[in-house]
């Protein structure tokens, strides 16, 4: 199967991965799961938890090296503020984080975001 400007979710908790690809889905993204064999094409952003951000830097670089695409990474461990998300961003050398636990609409506005500004 090929497709094109897919979004890659990474998200070990089997609830919380399948409810991104249903609201990206529902949004009109089309969706792969880490755990499925990713298509050829590329993917147009990765979505990725990580358990703690101070931990995160191998995973961050391998998922970097894996694909040229943005990075939004999701962690019950970041701040909720847009400044500490932009802070905690920079310091780990992605393009986005989202905060744990996260809206529908918050979800989609990254991700949006995130797309146009790639």
């Amino acid at each position: 199967m090929r497709r094109r400007n897919y979004i890659l979710v990474v998200e070990t908790d089997d609830l919380i991965r399948e409810l991104l690809e249903r609201w990206l889905g529902e949004a009109g993204y089309a969706v792969v799961a880490a755990g499925d064999q990713p298509p050829e094409g590329s993917a147009r952003l990765v979505i990725a938890d990580v358990p703690t951000p101070r931990g995160a830097g191998a995973r961050i670089a391998s998922l970097q090296a894996a694909y040229q695409a943005p990075l939004l990474i999701l962690s019950a461990r970041f701040r909720r503020s847009r400044g500490a998300s932009a802070a905690a961003a920079q310091q780990l050398g992605v393009q986005g984080v989202l905060p744990k636990p996260f809206t529908r609409a918050e979800l989609l506005a990254a991700v949006s975001e995130m797309i146009e500004d790639a």
